[in-house]
């Protein structure tokens, strides 16, 4: 009896030594399947995880359009990396539902500022606050501002209109995108957001549709980032079916020299008048002018370079990857984005044959005629809209040099596409 019970507490304490190592096992299960249940390669096949699957390959084909293409790198790479993290399941870097009407509502019950988003947030979520709060897209004009020459639009003041006219895609955008059909239907803020693609102008086209429409910030800027790029692919088709063989031979007299004087002058003069007419577009163009302002004056050298190199750089990456951020799968993949694309492509198009048709219309009137090609400058796809005048002209005389005529409606353009944004958001913001 006695060695019967020595068994027993033997294999007693055998089982209780061995139930530590059995619950260590059993926790290291559970920790298994909860480690393969979170991971992100796991919601690719759940419900609508093949989404994200997609728009990852979506990123990865900008990203090869950015590299090996070279269209628009500076943007289009951080752009397409920031698709990327924003679809990676799991990852909760950006949350698209901390950014809708009615959280950033004051009147809401759900409202939260700024500062909860900063506690609760996640990486792209902090930095896309420089996007809707419009800091980004203003700090930008103040590179582009200090890296402009007004000089040719300050010799030939006719630029202006020519830039001006190039703005008219955005506005005839604006009113087709409201018909009240499947692919188009969008409400009139959504419209104004589409419209600005018109205006070749990234930036711009950022800032006006995080005031408007952030819920399109991701097809809209992929669309006008991806529209600037092939410039030299739409517009050259438009421009010589609009014009002759001798239109495009009009050789225009050498422009006159711009004295330091006007140059100072001119971003102080256009900063006011433009800001006391369309109050709503003096945040760009003040910024725009300021940038020109520090260059051209020549007292603050080291500003002016550290707006064109460091902080430029620097704010390139946070834009470009936040606006990436918002393409997630729900706000991508659906059929407005095809819309917006299609209708994109279209007010760009309007815009380059707007500026082209204004030059036909002034040399009716103009003893000393203009060449119809640097109308399609107008746009604001600085300095490559004037690059493909130039091209076009020298197909049709190679002596004749149109770049430094075809620079005036150019930066014209990024002005007017500027104040075409304050328009619109006067009236829709």
């Amino acid at each position: 009896m006695k060695s019967k019970i020595q068994f027993f507490s033997i294999l007693a304490l055998l089982c209780l030594s061995a139930m530590p190592a059995m619950a260590a096992d059993l926790d290291v299960q559970e920790g298994l399947v909860k480690f393969v249940e979170e991971m992100g390669i796991v919601s690719f096949f759940a419900g609508e995880g093949w989404k994200n699957a997609v728009m990852i390959c979506i990123g990865c084909f900008l990203l090869y359009l950015a590299i090996k293409k070279e269209y628009e790198p500076l943007l289009l790479l951080p752009i397409a990396f920031g698709m990327i993290l924003t679809n990676l399941p799991g990852a909760g870097m950006f949350d698209s539902e901390m950014w809708n009407n009615e959280f950033l509502n004051p009147s809401s019950p759900n409202y939260h500022s700024y500062g909860y988003v900063m506690a609760h947030g996640g990486l792209l979520d902090i930095l896309y606050i420089g996007v809707k709060a419009g800091v980004y897209p203003c700090l930008i004009f103040l590179g582009v501002g200090a890296m402009t020459d007004f000089g040719p639009l300050i010799a030939n003041p006719k630029s202006l209109i020519l830039g001006a006219a190039a703005q008219i895609g955005i506005f005839a955008t604006f009113l087709v995108t409201q018909i009240d059909i499947p692919i188009f239907g969008f409400s009139p803020a959504q419209a104004a957001s589409i419209g600005i693609i018109g205006g070749a102008d990234g930036p711009t086209a950022i800032f006006l549709t995080s005031k408007l429409a952030p819920e399109l910030l991701g097809p809209i800027a992929v669309a006008a980032y991806s529209y600037m790029a092939l410039v030299p692919v739409i517009q050259p088709p438009i421009m010589r079916a609009l014009t002759t063989e001798s239109e495009r031979r009009i050789r225009m007299s050498q422009l006159r020299s711009v004295s330091k004087k006007e140059k100072i002058l001119f971003p102080i003069i256009v900063a006011i008048v433009v800001s006391l007419i369309v109050p709503s577009a003096g945040t760009l163009i003040g910024c725009l002018m300021l940038g020109n302002l520090m260059k051209e004056s020549g007292v603050v050298e080291r500003l002016s370079k550290a707006a064109q190199n460091e902080l430029n750089n620097i704010v390139v990456i946070c834009l470009g990857l936040t606006v990436g951020a918002t393409a997630t799968a729900t706000s991508f993949m659906n059929l407005q984005t095809l819309g917006i694309l299609c209708v994109g492509i279209v007010a760009f198009g309007i815009g380059s044959a707007s500026g082209v048709v204004m030059a036909k219309v002034m040399n009716l009137f103009l003893k000393e005629k203009i060449n119809p090609l640097i109308g399609s400058a107008g746009v604001s796809a600085v300095p490559m809209a004037a690059r493909v005048s130039q091209m076009e002209g020298a197909k049709a005389d190679p002596r004749n040099f149109l770049l430094m005529h075809a620079m005036g409606p150019n930066v014209a353009g990024v002005i007017g596409s500027a104040v075409a944004a304050g328009i619109l958001l006067s009236f829709l913001g």
